[in-house]
């Protein structure tokens, strides 16, 4: 049909229908997933208090070729709810959420040693979960999972947990293959010893690193951190435990120093992965946002290729499919000296985890497929047995040098860029497909975002 010159044409490309929550009231809407200026939208309608748009994709490109990347998700051996009021009211998990148990967290704590502006917890005063709590939890996961694959334990700050050790020992005689401690490293840079009580039950680290400036660090955790974060991580490779580094990122704040964290990664003996986290605006991190001006996962893919000089290009990043793909995105690389090399520089990464196109066409080794789908999921490990003979399998023909599997583990290097959900860009067909679940005492496990944005955790701190 030709356009008359009477008519006008719409600034943008109606894409597709969710749901979504009015910023002011959190109440459930529609919401119109839009493309304009090559980048992705959510525009929702309130009626009590109108139209609002944020930002969720700063490349459209990106943001469309991850649909494709999108697998059919596991079945919990049980389910704790019933379909009632339906998504996002029934969670727990309820027979219509798409995914199982990935991650499970169990926030042991409320109370933290820190009071840091960016805390979507909001953790500061508050509670301490009981070992027989813990241990209740832990059983009920058993039951849904039956292997669970990774439990982390969180927070609030959960090093300061009266029983820490305990809870960590109640973990690991449990059959969970990974644990992970989610810490801002006080105590492991304040107490070496707790240090090597901790190594004992072999947890990964999953450690708060915003940069290498007091600037980001006063900005995002209210004091400079960094000789806390250097000291902890020295403590470590001291016992002989590793890290993962978490920078949460924030535009104008520490959105140039993605390249310098992933530098230090790299060069630090205890580091085997960083975790990049867009901010999110919940809890204390909400101030006064712009949601039409805020960094979004691609940002971090192409400052990471401008910042490095292309050693990691956007092309070396693939969406991890357990979860919705537009949440997370990765990429491994193997270290030979200075060198770094991304394995999806020779493996081709997109034909084994393309789940749409070419389906039927090509003939695929189910073998490599499995290989790739266990590096390209949330439950992934840096350091683990398994995923340590997959990596060496995947770069096979580099020629590798004969190493022993301690120093092998330590050549490979993860790095992840997850974008949790606040009330502004959040999407109900991404929750739906959530595999981060925070894990209650009462037996229900709560989609993250669903738990940081719909109430669950301000009732769960009135409750306890």
């Amino acid at each position: 049909m030709n356009i008359t010159a009477r008519q006008k044409v719409r600034n943008h490309v109606f894409y597709e229908l969710t749901r979504s929550l009015c910023p002011e009231c959190r109440q459930v809407v529609d919401a119109q997933v839009l493309i304009r200026d090559r980048a992705v939208y959510l525009r929702k309608y309130c009626p009590e208090h109108g139209w609002h748009e944020a930002l969720v994709s700063s490349d459209v490109d990106w943001y469309l070729n991850s649909l494709k990347f999108n697998k059919p998700g596991s079945i919990p051996q049980d389910f704790t709810m019933k379909v009632k009021e339906g998504c996002p009211h029934d969670c727990g998990l309820c027979p219509e959420h798409q995914q199982h148990t990935c991650i499970g967290v169990i926030e042991i704590t409320s109370r933290c040693n820190l009071i840091c502006p960016t805390c979507f917890a909001d953790a500061g005063q508050g509670y301490d979960l009981s070992l027989p709590q813990v241990e209740a939890i832990l059983n009920r996961l058993m039951v849904t999972e039956h292997e669970p694959e990774m439990v982390q334990i969180s927070g609030g700050e959960p090093t300061i947990h009266p029983q820490i050790l305990d809870i960590l020992k109640a973990a690991k005689s449990r059959n969970i293959r990974h644990i992970m401690l989610n810490t801002n490293g006080i105590r492991l840079a304040q107490d070496p010893d707790f240090v090597h009580q901790l190594a004992y039950y072999e947890p990964t680290i999953y450690l708060q690193f915003d940069g290498l400036t007091a600037h980001a660090y006063d900005v995002l955790r209210g004091r400079d951190l960094l000789a806390i974060k250097q000291k902890a991580l020295d403590h470590l490779a001291e016992a002989g435990m590793h890290a993962i580094l978490v920078a949460t990122i924030v535009q104008g704040i520490n959105d140039s120093e993605i390249s310098d964290i992933l530098r230090y990664g790299l060069r630090h003996p205890a580091v085997l992965g960083i975790s990049y986290q867009p901010v999110t605006f919940c809890g204390r991190s909400q101030g006064k946002p712009d949601p039409l001006h805020r960094i979004t996962l691609p940002d971090v893919l192409h400052n990471l290729e401008a910042q490095t000089g292309g050693m990691f290009r956007i092309s070396d990043f693939f969406p991890v499919p357990c979860p919705h793909p537009t949440c997370s995105a990765c990429t491994y690389a193997f270290k030979d000296g200075d060198q770094v090399i991304p394995i999806t520089r020779f493996v081709n990464v997109e034909d084994y985890l393309d789940f749409i196109t070419n389906r039927t066409v090509i003939d695929f080794s189910e073998e490599i497929k499995s290989a790739l789908e266990s590096l390209w999921s949330m439950a992934t490990i840096m350091g683990g047995e398994k995923t340590t003979n997959v990596l060496s399998c995947a770069t096979c023909n580099l020629s590798l040098p004969s190493l022993d599997y301690q120093s092998l583990k330590e050549r490979f290097f993860m790095v992840q860029v997850h974008g949790f959900m606040d009330e502004y860009s959040f999407d109900l067909k991404r929750l739906m497909k959530c595999c981060v679940h925070q894990l209650l005492p009462d037996g229900r496990a709560i989609p993250l975002c669903a738990y940081n944005n719909l109430g669950y955790r301000q009732k769960m701190k009135e409750e306890a």
